[in-house]
């Protein structure tokens, strides 16, 4: 497989990289997961039972389930793997503060919560950003607050080789126990049907199309949308898209002109996002306009008409009369970007050429993304950068609601809109509150929203059970005879 961004590392608890998630959710699994539609499913515990007060949540664990070292997972492997996921993620520090996971025997464990959180089921089945990977316990102490050095889970591939800049090898686990469901989503059976899975790391998309032609590689993703016909006339390439991130602007708010909202307003005022967009994206057909918080294809569950009217405006003359009014005097404004993926680095060029037309003196901090991942934690190395988001199934585990995330939210009326959305019965009293949130996200601008696209992935016709969710599945995934 054409891998296109190196994993900063392979530490779920750590990082919120989506290159180590591509990676990782073949090695690591979680207690619960997702089905297509995104209803809470079991993983590696096979029931649960919440109290009637919501402050605790029991887990009866699957027997029998092995690590790839052949040890057998129990509580205390639990118990230690998501404590760890409490104190160092920034999901698991936000949105469960003061909660603890406790043994109760040896295959159940419960979680401990001081208030009831409405979300605590679909954060914890999340596969995304900050996976709650469980590793044996041994692993865990181990590393402490720093990240893992050994990768081992019991997915149903395991961790052979990372050869740095080159590639991660990993191999079918032979003692894996799936569950005997159908597969759907990320729930049910799963099956490494190959012995050997290779994520090259290639940056450049041309070689990743080129490898792709020649059957150097069986499958690619994040390919430029540009690069179509020449796939599209390939008799043995097969094409496929999915709705799958929403396209952003992340303003430093810690430091700098951005620290001041009416600057970020004039940004959103003055942008052309249709642009940006169409520079990403290059077809109508990959990405949708869209002012709300949520993506596109969430909507029914998830939506507000709030800032509708502040959506792509590109009104210059007001943009320039609000940087006036911030006091922006000409200063350097440094947009991080690199060039792994190349939607993202177009977004991040356009961006440069319309802060120019605001009269911004705007210039590009490009990186690979493993450096662009590391100064973005870097409050005096950047002004702004555009980053890919992917989809989560509910809004508060969004990353720019997390202070510690890079850009630095830092807002007392969302810290009392959580409070109030988590501390809900259900998911649909949260879903109530999104008017609220929504009108949050417009008028303090942690981010702009530029719209959302579609990633594009291609494989040859020898793949078969190829499929999408947040990433590719790349297990139950068959390679045929040429």
């Amino acid at each position: 497989m054409a891998f296109p961004s190196q994993p900063p590392s392979l530490d779920n608890h750590l990082t919120t990289a989506r290159s180590t998630i591509e990676v990782t959710r073949n090695i690591f699994e979680t207690l619960v997961t997702f089905d297509l539609d995104y209803n809470v499913k079991p993983m590696l515990a096979e029931s649960w039972e919440e109290s009637e007060d919501g402050k605790t949540i029991t887990f009866n664990l699957r027997k029998g389930v092995l690590f790839h070292t052949g040890e057998e997972m129990d509580a205390d492997d639990v118990v230690a793997s998501m404590n760890r996921w409490l104190k160092l993620s920034g999901t698991g520090k936000e949105t469960f503060e003061g909660a603890e996971f406790i043994k109760v025997d040896d295959y159940t464990a419960s979680l401990e919560l001081v208030e009831p959180v409405s979300i605590t089921l679909a954060v914890l089945a999340f596969n995304g950003a900050n996976l709650p990977s469980i590793m044996p316990k041994e692993i865990v102490e181990s590393a402490g607050e720093e990240s893992i050095n050994e990768y081992i889970g019991t997915g149903p591939f395991k961790f052979e080789e990372w050869k740095q800049d080159q590639y991660i090898h990993l191999t079918r686990f032979e003692d894996y126990q799936p569950i005997n469901e159908p597969a759907d989503g990320l729930y049910g059976k799963k099956e490494a049907l190959v012995n050997d899975l290779y994520l090259h790391y290639t940056p450049d998309s041309h070689t990743t199309m080129s490898g792709l032609m020649s059957g150097e590689y069986d499958i690619a993703s994040s390919l430029p949308i540009d690069g179509l016909d020449q796939l599209k006339n390939n008799e043995n390439i097969k094409i496929d898209s999915a709705s799958d991130n929403r396209l952003s602007i992340y303003f430093n708010k810690k430091k700098g002109l951005f620290a001041n909202p009416i600057a970020r307003e004039a940004i959103a005022i003055g942008l052309n996002n249709e642009d940006i967009l169409m520079a990403s994206f290059t077809d109508p057909e990959y990405y949708n306009l869209s002012h709300n918080l949520m993506m596109s294809h969430q909507e029914e569950q998830w939506y507000s008409d709030y800032g509708k009217d502040r959506y792509n405006q590109n009104d210059i003359d007001y943009a320039k009369e609000l940087l006036e009014e911030a006091g922006y005097n000409g200063e350097e404004i440094t947009i991080l970007t690199g060039r792994d993926h190349d939607y993202i680095y177009n977004s991040a060029v356009v961006l440069q050429e319309q802060l120019e037309k605001l009269g911004m003196n705007a210039k590009l901090a490009v990186y690979d993304s493993a450096t662009v991942s590391e100064l973005r934690e870097d409050e005096n190395a950047y002004d702004l950068y555009t980053k890919s988001d992917t989809p989560r199934p509910e809004p508060t585990s969004l990353l720019f609601m997390n202070s510690s995330f890079s850009g630095w939210t830092d807002s007392p009326e969302l810290d009392a809109l959580l409070d109030e959305i988590w501390s809900q019965p259900n998911l649909e009293g949260a879903q109530k509150l999104y008017d609220d949130l929504q009108r949050w996200f417009i008028d303090y601008r942690p981010i702009i929203k530029v719209g959302d696209g579609n990633a594009l992935y291609a494989y040859r016709d020898t793949i078969e059970g190829l499929e999408w969710m947040d990433s590719l599945i790349l297990w139950n995934v068959r390679k045929m005879e040429e």
